[in-house]
């Protein structure tokens, strides 16, 4: 295993923590959601403090070239993480290549914009509140690396091989995060407007960059260099 699988499997036990600790507040500590209403963030400490500054380093961290760390699937925006094959760029083949997996990715945003929608009509019926709402952010937040780690519901619509060459890898803090569009207060719209700036960065990139985001013209990207061994179904030859 690698160490880059092994640090993402850490966090992915540190986000089901975070998640058993938050079902624990709800019941036994609920007066510390109050941070969610309106300018109450800057009113008292929490421990959702802390989790505010754990989610902003983690869209900082996205926004910022880094090595080593963070997985190339979602660094491959940025020069330092591209290595441009030797031979000569076939632009059309990229051209193809960009429409093609805009295209899913797009079907994905409507059908997760439609599940946004459900649970907006849900919270504004009275039938969930902003607490169940923050909730099922943080459910979002263990399922992001469970997708990365085990099972990609995605990869169905995107056709990718893996999370390295995935389109979307950068798009999962906005997904994350949706529900608490309906909250309002800074708690919530910090973190959203944070979250839309990673993603704006991450399409601009693409529509600039490219090549950095194709195994066929960014040589980091094919299965013969791998080193992240993130998901479950890198190159088989890697295995032999």
């Amino acid at each position: 295993m690698s160490d880059i699988r092994k640090r993402y499997f850490v966090r992915l036990f540190g986000r089901i923590l975070v998640f058993i600790i938050c079902l624990w507040v709800c019941f036994v500590r609920p007066e510390w959601f109050a941070v969610l209403d309106g300018t109450n963030f800057f009113k008292q400490f929490t421990p959702f403090h802390l989790l505010w500054l754990i989610w902003a380093a983690d869209m900082f961290l996205q926004l910022v070239p880094i090595k080593n760390k963070v997985a190339l699937g979602s660094q491959k925006l940025f020069k330092n993480r591209f290595r441009p094959i030797v031979e000569k760029i076939n632009y059309k083949a990229l051209r193809d290549y960009l429409v093609f997996t805009t295209k899913a990715a797009y079907k994905v945003f409507l059908i997760w914009g439609a599940l946004i929608a459900l649970l907006g009509i849900l919270y504004f019926t009275g039938i969930i509140n902003k607490i169940w709402l923050f909730m099922i952010s943080v459910l979002f937040y263990v399922c992001d690396l469970i997708c990365v780690l085990i099972w990609c519901p995605f990869r169905l619509i995107m056709k990718n091989k893996c999370c390295t060459t995935c389109r979307i890898f950068n798009w999962d803090h906005l997904m994350m995060f949706s529900p608490l569009i309906f909250i309002g207060g800074f708690y919530s719209v910090s973190l959203v407007l944070l979250a839309i700036a990673a993603w704006l960065v991450w399409e601009v990139c693409i529509m600039i960059y490219p090549e950095r985001f194709w195994e066929m013209t960014n040589a980091a990207l094919k299965c013969s260099e791998c080193t992240d061994k993130l998901c479950t179904q890198y190159c088989q030859k890697l295995r032999k």
